[in-house]
């Protein structure tokens, strides 16, 4: 006759071992830290500490070649009162919203299209709008410049046709931000379309059929299938487009040739990161320009948390 024997709980020694068993060594431990610190130290060198160190100067009347003063808030009252710094605010949002909402208007609407588009050739249609981002910015506004040119630029030979005289583009306030805003949609609409399209390839096709059945028109599938699936990738292209666009540099600073910080005579299409340019680099005035620099940075941090706060909150009313 056989007996079975009666299992027993193991005890604390066991258990501590078992469990340094399944949580490995040291070295196992410490792997996936090794692993990611590469990046925090790199944004800790290049991101972190330029970020600190701009506040640093900002409160300090700082030439490169000449003495550093501590000065405390000065630089921010001073830039407060300064009409060029409201200007380039001003010309910096009105570029952010007209290259903006047409850009990620236009993406939504070309993804959706080229989602339900029986084309041939669709590989090389949807790898084309990527033409636009790999193209140098340099050779974009030339082109540009030359399209909205008021002697012999294609716009204004169009608007000739129907009777309207040549418009000056790069020295008009709303005309320049028009070329500009223009400028910075064509370059980025491209890879915008191509995230959404990656978003809408993964919404099964099923979905569109039986919302087809039921009755539901284009329009109808648009509004109600294919904005709520993307909106996660909408709030992401959002909040990007917002930081890039209130950081314009390159655009306006190639588009005037002749005043390229001011960007023209009355600073018509001057942005903060040019006027920040223009006093840190070109006046050597390092502590003001850090303390534009201070203002764009809190600018931006404002307008992309209202930017994620109000798609957040469309989000939750729709769920």
């Amino acid at each position: 006759m056989t007996t079975a024997r009666a299992s027993t709980p193991p005890t604390a020694p066991t258990r501590e071992r078992a469990r340094r068993h399944i949580a490995g060594g040291p070295v196992e431990r410490l792997t996936p830290y090794a692993y990611t610190a590469p990046f925090f130290l790199i944004f800790a060198v290049f991101g972190l500490f330029p970020l600190l160190f701009t506040f640093y100067v900002a409160l300090f009347d700082w030439n490169p070649i000449g003495e550093r003063t501590f000065i405390g808030t000065d630089n921010f009252a001073r830039m407060l009162e300064d009409p060029r710094f409201w200007n380039a605010t001003t010309n910096t949002v009105s570029i952010w919203l007209l290259s903006t909402v047409p850009q990620l208007a236009v993406a939504l609407l070309l993804a959706h299209l080229l989602n339900h588009a029986r084309l041939r050739f669709a590989t090389f249609f949807r790898m084309s709008l990527l033409v636009p981002y790999i193209t140098s910015v340099a050779a974009t506004a030339i082109v540009f410049a030359q399209l909205f040119d008021r002697d012999f630029g294609l716009l204004n030979w169009l608007l000739g046709l129907v009777g309207v005289e040549p418009f000056d583009f790069v020295q008009s306030t709303w005309g320049s931000h028009v070329l500009i805003a223009t400028m910075v949609a064509w370059r980025w609409f491209g890879y915008t379309t191509l995230l959404y399209l990656a978003s809408l390839r993964a919404i099964p096709r099923a979905i569109y059929e039986a919302s087809a059945i039921d009755g539901a028109g284009t329009w109808q599938q648009f509004r109600h299938i294919t904005i709520p699936a993307l909106r996660p990738v909408i709030i992401f292209t959002v909040v990007t487009s917002t930081i890039g666009g209130l950081q314009i540099f390159t655009e306006p600073l190639l588009i005037s040739p002749s005043a390229p910080l001011t960007c023209g005579p009355i600073r018509q299409c001057q942005t903060l990161t040019l006027f920040l340019y223009e006093q840190g680099f070109g006046q050597f005035q390092f502590g003001y320009g850090a303390a534009i620099g201070v203002a764009l940075f809190m600018i931006i941090i404002v307008i992309a948390s209202i930017n994620y706060l109000l798609s957040a909150r469309i989000h939750g009313a729709h769920r």
